[in-house]
């Protein structure tokens, strides 16, 4: 019974070591998120950037933002990178011109991928508070930005076809 209990421990030990994520895993998902996400920006024409589908809406524009904003906040509280811009503040500015947002939703992908690039794989399953009250570890921090950028460009879709613009095809690869 003690080989046995001793041969799933070691088999469950090396299934963990296997799954283990590196911080050049994650950036290479950014990267594709940023060029993916850099398609929806330049599908949409410049007079679609004010547009909201209704009135309680976010505008396009105001979706992108508040994804950078999250980018920002997400991947400083789990690199300890400093985000240049306050939580919230790209959202807030209300810019809709096209060359202004795409630049500032760049930047928040630049922020994050060289955020993650710095940051040593050591320390990716250590425990955090995200925003001071979910506790979990600063991998699965970077899991959910990755997911709610995900989420809202996503949402941009609709925006683009109510427009009449064609939005990018998936890119999972």
């Amino acid at each position: 019974m003690k080989k046995i209990v001793l041969l799933l421990t070691v088999f469950l030990s090396m299934s963990n070591l296997n799954a283990q994520t590196t911080t050049a895993d994650i950036v290479k998902d950014w990267e594709r998120a940023k060029a993916y996400t850099k398609e929806y920006l330049d599908a949409m024409p410049e007079s679609g950037y004010s547009f909201k589908p209704t009135k309680e809406m976010r505008s396009f524009s105001g979706q992108v933002l508040h994804l950078s904003d999250a980018i920002y906040g997400f991947v400083g509280s789990a690199t300890d990178e400093k985000p240049p811009v306050g939580f919230g503040d790209l959202e807030k500015s209300g810019d809709e011109d096209k060359a202004s947002v795409t630049a500032k939703v760049m930047a928040s992908y630049d922020f994050a991928i060289n955020a993650i690039k710095k940051y040593p794989n050591a320390k990716l399953s250590e425990p955090i508070k995200l925003f001071g009250q979910f506790d979990m570890n600063r991998e699965q921090v970077l899991n959910k930005c990755f997911e709610h950028q995900t989420h809202h460009r996503a949402q941009t879709t609709v925006y683009l076809r109510l427009v009449g613009a064609t939005p990018p095809a998936e890119k999972l690869f």
